[in-house]
Parts: structure tokens; C-alpha cells; sequence
């Protein structure tokens, strides 16, 4: 690990991460949060992060802790400050738990606006067989010392990307000609992934993970916010203590629209979360 992340290590539960994604409960199904400026990308919060909220609270509402798939939806970007939180148990069974969740802020009058919307069902990760038969394999990508991260580049504008303070974010240096001038063409990322203070990732994070990489669009060629318009995420189990290697590829960019499909694999070789995401690029 780098050495950001080596000396002290934050424990999960005390960590920069879980105190700026705890809810606290005001009513039963309703939360409030303060969402922290930490997880900005220029003013708006990252998605990842959001969707690391709203399934804590789900978390809480539902009888079952580990999130197995949720899908987001985002209405509108959402702003560092109060927000609040309101859950729906849709249906509880004995392996999975299914519940919905909002997240509303405020607009300058003082109504409500709803930024980001979710369906999620919620189960027991422990206790789900170790039968795996697959024909996935980990990205191949250096090994992290030969892998470059923000610290390796020009200063960023100040307040530009908060987010990756926050990261211990090692990208393979063969996706990162976009970062040259030369872009590959090839729509693709990958990185070693952690969290700064050194906590290991647990269900919970995986839901960052997905989200917390340079998009693609830039190994494309284009430039600017790609800001995301629907975000599945599969997690298959819990990652083992370690950095992750995290690998994103897109297919097909149409109509201002991309794909981008992500794998999150363990330092034990597994595959622990996948997603898909809908994007909206600026083109010309």
C-alpha cells in the first residue's frame, strides 16, 4: 500500500468514509445527512459516494445488512449540505430483503427536490455458498509501484477534485494517455483501489468503488463532466482486506449516451462487485 494508507490504518466504522456516509435517523424510514464537500468532484457529489449513502440507510431500514444489487437512478446533481433520506421496505423474505430509497434536497425557495432515486435488494453475504464457477479472470495491469496517481501529476485546481484526496488511487498506466494529450481510443480504465486512511473495503465501499475512477470517455477522447444517468450494482461477496484492482470498459458511445461496465476483484483473486452505468458525454 502506498504510504498514505500504510502507517495508520482507520478501522471500518472509524473511518473518514463511514463518518461522512452515516444517516442518523429522525423517524422511522426517514434520515438526515449532511453530505460532505470531501466527495466533490468541482461542486458535485460523486455518485459512488451517494449511492454509499443511501445504502447505509437502507442498511438500517431493511432486516438484512449487505447490499447484493441497487439500481440508481439520478435525477439531479446533488450538492454538498443537508439532505434527507426516505426509505420504503417494498418486501422482506428470509434470504433477501428488497426496499427503496430517496434522497431529496433543497432548492432556493425551500421545496424539496429529489436528486436521487434507488431499488435494492439487501442479504446475508456470509451466508451464501462458496460453490463459484465463472470464466472471469483479473484485469492484468502492473504491479502498483509501476502505476502513477493524482500526487504524480500537475497540482489540480484547487477544489477542483476533493475525491481523490480521499482515494488511494493507482491508475495503469496504459489508460492514461488521455492524461498526455494522447488518448488511446479504447474506452478503457483500471487502477488499484483503496481508501486513503488505509480501512479495508467491506460491501459498503464497493459501491464507491464502481464509481471512483476517471470515466472512460477520457481514453476516448472527450473531455468534461460525464455525469451519470442510471447505475446498477451487483455485489457477489465480501473483499478480502487489501487494495482492489478495479477494471472499466465501455463498448459503444451513441447518441451522447455510454456504457460503462466495471469489475471490482480482491486481493484474493475474486470477483467481489460488478456494475453497469448509463453516462451522458458532451460531444464537440
Amino acid at each position: 500500500m502506498p504510504e498514505a494508507a500504510s502507517d495508520t490504518r482507520a478501522a471500518i466504522g472509524d473511518s473518514e468514509f463511514d463518518r461522512d456516509t452515516a444517516v442518523t435517523r429522525r423517524a422511522p424510514g426517514v434520515y438526515d445527512i449532511d453530505l460532505s464537500a470531501g466527495w466533490t468532484i468541482i461542486s458535485a457529489v460523486n455518485g459512488g459516494y451517494l449511492l454509499a449513502v443511501l445504502g447505509r440507510a437502507l442498511a438500517d431500514s431493511l432486516p438484512h445488512a449487505d447490499p447484493f444489487t441497487i439500481s440508481a437512478h439520478y435525477l439531479t446533481a446533488s450538492q454538498p449540505g443537508p439532505a434527507v433520506i426516505r426509505t420504503d421496505v417494498v418486501r422482506t423474505g428470509r434470504t433477501l430483503s428488497t426496499g427503496q430509497a430517496s434522497l431529496f434536497q433543497y432548492d432556493e425557495q425551500g421545496a424539496e427536490v429529489e436528486r436521487i432515486r434507488v431499488l435494492a435488494s439487501y442479504g446475508d453475504l456470509d451466508a451464501l455458498p462458496d460453490d463459484v464457477r465463472t470464466t472471469a479472470k483479473p484485469p492484468a495491469f502492473p504491479p502498483m509501484d509501476q502505476c502513477f496517481g493524482p500526487e504524480d501529476g500537475p497540482a489540480p485546481v484547487e477544489g477542483s477534485s476533493a475525491i481523490t484526496d480521499r482515494l488511494m488511487l493507482k491508475l495503469d498506466p496504459s489508460t492514461l494517455g488521455w492524461a498526455l494529450g494522447a488518448p488511446s481510443g479504447k474506452g478503457e480504465m483500471r487502477a488499484w483501489f483503496g481508501l486513503a486512511d488505509g480501512r479495508d473495503m467491506d460491501p459498503l465501499s464497493l459501491l464507491l468503488a464502481v464509481d471512483a475512477l476517471p470515466p472512460t470517455a477520457f481514453e476516448i477522447g472527450l473531455s468534461g463532466w460525464v455525469p451519470t444517468v442510471e447505475l446498477t450494482v451487483h455485489v457477489r461477496c465480501r473483499p478480502a482486506p487489501g487494495p482492489l484492482r478495479v477494471s472499466l470498459t465501455t463498448r459503444n458511445l451513441a447518441g451522447g449516451f455510454l456504457e460503462e461496465d466495471a469489475e471490482v476483484w480482491d486481493s484474493a483473486d475474486r470477483l467481489v462487485a460488478q456494475s453497469r452505468q448509463l453516462a451522458r458525454v458532451r460531444l464537440g
